[in-house]
């Protein structure tokens, strides 16, 4: 089926499995434009002159630091060109990790709490990092087996890795964290007013006067911070939202009441634009994956 291929290539990526596990090194120049995926993403930074951008803030890298990147959150990172770009990087599906938590263990936290501290940074000490070492590589090393239970135990060893992980970000010291963040305070406001506003009037002279802003400053400095203009990162936003309604079972125009589109038509275009699908489209497409998921869990 045509719809089913396109949106599992559109550039955001959608993950119908469990997780991935990519191990990658990269010595060419690579260019990365801002993007967001429906999945989470937990990058660990092995070695390179890397800084990462996350919904406004940017991120000096050194050797073992993880980052938290919820679904849906705009991240690029900016790589040099100086040193090879070695990294792991994990996609991670919500609902698995949401069939293994128990009443008092969100192995979710991690992600819910680093979007909402606005903090996706975690910097290990070395004994930490060891043991992180120990799980990855032997999480990699299943995954690539073909020996007797590999499946279950590559399962197995993702389970216990975020189960570690989690327990580190929940006693992480967030001011020694904060070392190598930098970002523009007016510009994380404007980010956090947007992502609660997002049915507003959010057009360039509304934001500028309310925080008191040239408006022709705030373009380019939002640019520079985020690497979206604000008209697309909005509209990118407001389609973001449309997609949790859309899955929700909304119909289409109280979807795009709901995300702030002047009408019917306009929210259309820009959804097809962005997806390559119209929303019934993807509706329907989302529903054929997420029962393709569900079977082959239970199978």
């Amino acid at each position: 089926m045509k719809h089913k291929e396109e949106i599992l290539n559109i550039k955001r990526g959608y993950l119908h499995g469990d997780f991935e596990f990519f191990h990658l090194k990269d010595k060419k120049v690579m260019d990365f434009e801002s993007h967001y995926h429906e999945f989470n993403k937990i990058v660990v930074f092995i070695s390179g002159a890397v800084t990462y951008f996350i919904e406004g803030k940017s991120y000096k890298l050194k050797p073992w630091d993880l980052l938290f990147i919820s679904s849906n959150e705009v991240h690029r990172p900016v790589i040099s060109a100086k040193e090879p770009y070695e990294r792991i990087v994990l996609w991670v599906n919500s609902r698995f990790l949401e069939m293994h938590n128990s009443s008092n263990s969100n192995l979710l936290s991690c992600f819910e709490l680093s979007s909402k501290e606005k903090l996706n940074l975690l910097r290990l000490n070395a004994e930490n990092i060891k043991i992180i070492k120990n799980t990855l590589f032997s999480l990699e090393n299943a995954i690539n087996s073909k020996d007797f239970g590999s499946s279950i135990l590559k399962n197995a060893l993702f389970i216990e890795l975020m189960v570690y992980l989690n327990r580190l970000f929940l006693t992480r010291d967030i001011n020694e964290n904060e070392i190598d963040v930098e970002y523009d305070h007016t510009i994380e406001a404007i980010l956090g007013y947007i992502n609660e506003n997002l049915t507003e009037d959010l057009s360039i002279e509304s934001i500028s006067s309310r925080f008191y802003i040239n408006k022709y400053y705030l373009m380019h400095k939002f640019k520079d911070q985020t690497g979206y203009t604000l008209h697309s990162y909005i509209q990118q936003k407001r389609l973001i939202s449309a997609i949790a309604l859309i899955k929700k079972g909304l119909s289409i125009t109280e979807v795009s009441i709901e995300c702030g589109f002047k009408d019917y038509s306009s929210f259309v275009r820009a959804f097809k634009k962005s997806f390559g699908l119209s929303p019934k489209k993807y509706y329907k497409t989302i529903l054929e994956l997420e029962n393709s998921y569900n079977i082959h869990k239970h199978s």
